[in-house]
């Protein structure tokens, strides 16, 4: 659940506008920089809600975690990726559902993803590259929130 970047920005603006000529008598830069923050825990907090949704609608999942692996995080353009690798141990073919979870080195939610790794052969892996929905800055570390095999 993405939103088109220009309205983040503008959504960004108009707060700062507002903390700026109402809110408490901070310093410019503080302003901006507590007001970034609650936007960006915004965010974070909805990218796991619809996340969390997402995962509630996988009927009949079985715990998977154990079967899910994530791989280290990279920069792909001004996205944080990485890889996520399935291994099958069920002797029939299954589909994987995953909520991956991007965090700092202080272990801070930056962001959530949903992934889905479709028709996993028995006893085999396969991956699918988890994408962040936004720009993540700093050292990050992509870990298995959740994994429902199904």
């Amino acid at each position: 659940m993405t939103r088109p970047r220009g309205r983040r920005a503008a959504s960004a603006a108009a707060a700062v506008l507002a903390v700026a000529a109402f809110g408490p008598a901070l310093t410019g830069c503080d302003q901006a920089k507590d007001t970034a923050g609650s936007i960006i825990s915004s965010a974070t907090a909805a990218a796991a809600s619809a996340a969390d949704q997402k995962m509630n609608e996988i009927k009949d999942g079985v715990n998977a975690t154990g079967d899910v692996k994530a791989g280290p995080t990279s920069a792909d353009g001004d996205r944080t990726v990485a890889e996520i690798t399935a291994t099958n141990p069920l002797d029939k073919s299954a589909d994987y559902t995953i909520r991956v979870d991007f965090r700092d080195t202080e272990g801070n939610l930056l962001d959530v993803v949903v992934l889905t790794i479709d028709a996993v052969d028995p006893g085999k892996s396969k991956s699918g590259t988890a994408r962040s929905n936004r720009s993540l800055t700093g050292d990050t570390k992509a870990e298995i929130a959740q994994a429902l095999r199904h």
